[in-house]
């Protein structure tokens, strides 16, 4: 009994009392979605299958300073994402590599030497969902999603081949995107969550 009640006292005490520690989210319960990659239309889970991992969202709100007198203040500026990264394992089909390539060939053409004529034509999206860790005939909870909208490649790296590793072959992603939307679970309670634009991604 003495063991159980100890449990309780696992946190930093606040306002002179403790309390039992929360489950945290895990790192490797996760799914990447993209939205209208390449010549796929609505969501590709060919590629959510081959993530091996992938970056959150990060903003800056770029603060600038006004000089005053004796001192500085400071203001908030235009927000601005940076840019997330995603790693796919190249599978032995092709399927990573040809939809990466046509994603790459819709932003530019290099036989013509051709670009699209707007972003609406190349943008895509992507949603990222951290879960709770159901599988199979438990449907998974969906403790977090972000939205991303107006996502660009802005690097593709299909990295080296190495006689002396056993390893596989991965494709790691640079991905500029416009904007992004935290969607994060109510206490107890899973948001049904309809994905932005409907499978579709609007430029503005």
């Amino acid at each position: 009994m003495a063991i159980t009640a100890s449990l309780a006292n696992f946190t930093v005490p606040t306002g002179g009392t403790s309390g039992t520690l929360l489950m945290p989210k895990l790192k490797y319960r996760f799914r990447a979605i993209f939205v209208n990659f390449g010549s796929s239309k609505g969501d590709v889970v060919e590629l959510t299958k081959q993530v091996v991992d992938i970056k959150r969202p990060s903003v800056n709100f770029n603060p600038f300073a006004l000089d005053v007198y004796n001192s500085k203040v400071y203001l908030q500026g235009k927000p601005e994402w940076q840019e997330t990264t995603v790693n796919l394992r190249d599978d032995a089909t092709g399927m990573v590599a040809k939809l990466v390539a046509e994603q790459i060939q819709k932003q530019f053409d290099f036989l013509e030497m051709s670009s699209a004529a707007t972003a609406g034509d190349y943008k895509f999206g992507m949603r990222y969902e951290v879960l709770d860790g159901g599988n199979g005939n438990v449907e998974p909870v969906v403790l977090e999603t972000w939205d991303l909208e107006g996502c660009q490649l802005s690097q593709a790296d299909w990295g080296d081949m190495n006689y002396g590793t056993s390893e596989a072959a991965q494709v790691a992603l640079t991905i500029r995107f416009d904007n992004a939307a935290l969607t994060p679970l109510s206490p107890a309670t899973n948001i049904p969550h309809q994905p932005f634009g409907k499978g579709t991604t609007t430029v503005v």
